[in-house]
């Protein structure tokens, strides 16, 4: 009896644990693309009113934008615990899953050096000439600025497009079109970054209900 009792215990705490996972996973689904969009938006204010340069425009947008990036850290993380255990569909998700951490990664190192040079500079000017001198570091644009950002949508859209395929019920065959849409989107001009984000937002919303199932 008692032996049973414990086993018992065993599966409901696991339980809670999946379902706190769950739940964590959940919200920075719908986190990660409204702080993005949150970012586009508060970097489009200060744009309009003139004084997007070191301030509280600059400041309060990439703050948004590095909290998106972290909440993207469980997205990637979920999303890839949905592959299951088979060998090879568990390997492309995983390799898609840590190239997109990878992109993360170097998106928020950005992220946290352009509120660095914000917070010491006191203007345009000034902030203008920490980025040169940032960039002009060797290493630097390929691994913060160019081509390592670059795996993080990258990471997603593979993603997402590996579970359409994977996971039917789980992500739907449109889920890739609108990350593709979103991600397009944003690289065409950061102005859009709102619409591009509210795409990969859609996109990842029914996933929500595939986590529980």
């Amino acid at each position: 009896m008692t032996t049973m009792r414990m086993a018992t215990e065993r599966q409901g705490g696991a339980a809670g644990v999946q379902g706190t996972a769950g739940a964590t996973v959940g919200a920075a689904l719908l986190a990660g693309p409204a702080l993005m969009a949150g970012y586009g938006a508060v970097r489009l204010a200060g744009r309009a009113v003139g004084d997007y340069g070191p301030g509280v425009w600059w400041t309060a947008a990439h703050l948004l934008f590095l909290a998106g990036v972290f909440a993207f850290v469980p997205v990637f993380l979920g999303l890839r615990g949905l592959a299951g255990e088979r060998g090879g569909r568990r390997v492309a998700v995983e390799v898609a899953a840590w190239t997109g951490l990878l992109g993360a990664a170097a998106v928020a190192v950005q992220a946290v050096i352009d509120l660095a040079a914000a917070f010491v500079a006191a203007d345009k000017q000034a902030m203008s000439e920490i980025f040169e001198r940032v960039q002009d570091v060797p290493g630097v644009m390929p691994l913060v600025y160019t081509v390592v950002p670059m795996l993080f949508w990258l990471g997603l859209l593979a993603l997402v497009t590996l579970l359409a395929f994977f996971r039917r019920d789980a992500v739907p065959a449109w889920a890739p079109v609108l990350v593709l849409a979103g991600t397009a989107l944003m690289a065409v001009s950061l102005d859009l970054l709102p619409v591009g984000a509210l795409c990969i937002g859609a996109a990842l919303l029914p996933v929500r209900r595939g986590l529980s199932g």
